[in-house]
């Protein structure tokens, strides 16, 4: 279970907090879009309140701290639209819900003190519109935040000294506004992040079961399902590429004696170490199936030759043939094997025909007296 800091909310595993930041990533581009086009039209509108609370010689300049404090979040909306977003983006958009706040404290700095009660709501709103949404993460924001709330009671306390009753109510609502807009951005993160995980579980769960639904159970090895889906994704490689593919039906000579005098158990065993030897002696590019019981299938692309289909023949024979540890000396196994190569004139262009034409052939060297190999015509 991947665990979460309970004040950051980073996840303890940095592999999945890289992911989440991944999968986060197209949905903060289009929040932080909306979010800085939604502030910058407030940020205008609170400007019609100047005429009425702004002496008119200070009108210029409070015009001037507006259009200033837009500088930030107008070249980060710039940079949402560039690949330098992905890399760099929470500390972009806390300057953004920063440059709102100092803004208005700029503005408050300059204007009697009868206007803040008109004025100091704006760094409410700028409290919520950090937290809930920017788009910057709950730490991110509760770090501006606080800030902010400092360097207000350090210039309106001590250096602007603010009537006590003015700065206690407003230090009242901000603080209340930062209650209860970091519990819902602390909530609302917290619960996104829980949704990923959740999200992660069930496609894993999915991948499980498709796995499963795919693989023998007792080797991991391709079942019958997926080798057909391998060898038709061969012949259409074989049509564009001109190559030739070969499909080995090997048959295990001397299992049956396993499983009879030493029960099932230690016959399981022999099967898991058979297709170990099998996949260690193949390439990645080629499929090992078990089809059932002792018999396995393996597709091999671009074999080449028949001499080259021939050559891996007897080595996997060899392969077998060597001891599994556990089997007594007088239990020895080998391999049959039918080979049929493809794609070829006369031979139907499906997965069912080329197993067929490999298994026929694998029976010609049962009919023969075992331990070798036949390739079809």
């Amino acid at each position: 279970m991947n665990r979460m800091h309970p004040i950051t909310l980073s996840f303890h595993d940095p592999e999945t907090e890289s992911a989440f930041v991944r999968h986060l990533l197209p949905r903060l581009r289009l929040q932080c879009r909306a979010a800085i086009v939604v502030g910058v039209i407030i940020y205008f509108l609170y400007g019609a309140l100047d005429h009425l609370f702004v002496p008119p010689e200070q009108l210029g300049l409070v015009w001037g701290i507006r259009m200033l404090a837009l500088v930030v979040p107008l070249a980060v909306l710039a940079l949402s639209f560039t690949s330098g977003f992905e890399k760099a983006n929470q500390f972009p958009l806390a300057l953004v819900g920063l440059s709102s706040a100092l803004g208005l404290i700029l503005m408050l700095w300059y204007l009697p003190v009868e206007s803040s009660a008109y004025y100091y709501p704006g760094l409410m709103l700028s409290t919520f519109y950090t937290y809930n949404l920017l788009g910057a993460r709950f730490i991110q924001a509760l770090g501006v935040n606080i800030f902010v709330l400092v360097l207000y009671n350090l210039l309106f306390s001590y250096t602007r000294a603010y009537p006590e009753p003015i700065l206690f109510s407003e230090n009242f609502f901000m603080i209340a506004a930062n209650l209860i807009g970091g519990a819902a951005g602390y909530l609302v993160e917290y619960q996104r992040r829980q949704l990923f995980l959740r999200e992660q579980q069930l496609d894993e769960e999915r991948r499980l079961h498709l796995e499963r639904s795919l693989h023998d159970r007792l080797t991991g090895l391709p079942n019958r399902d997926l080798l057909d889906d391998r060898i038709r994704q061969a012949l259409a490689l074989a049509r564009r590429d001109a190559e030739r593919h070969a499909g080995f039906f090997l048959d295990l000579d001397g299992f049956k004696s396993v499983n009879d005098q030493l029960g099932h158990e230690v016959g399981d065993i022999v099967l898991r170490e058979i297709s170990r030897r099998l996949v260690a002696a193949t390439r990645e590019t080629d499929t090992i199936s078990r089809l059932g019981g002792d018999e396995f299938f393996l597709l091999v692309q671009d074999i080449g030759s028949c001499d080259a289909a021939a050559h891996l023949a007897e080595k996997l024979i060899e392969l077998i043939e060597q001891p599994v540890a556990g089997l007594p000396p007088a239990l020895t196994l080998s391999a049959s094997i039918g080979i049929c190569l493809f794609p070829r004139s006369g031979l139907d262009a499906t997965a069912e025909a080329i197993i067929r034409r490999a298994d026929q052939a694998m029976y010609r060297v049962k009919a023969a007296g075992k331990r070798g190999y036949f390739l079809a015509d």
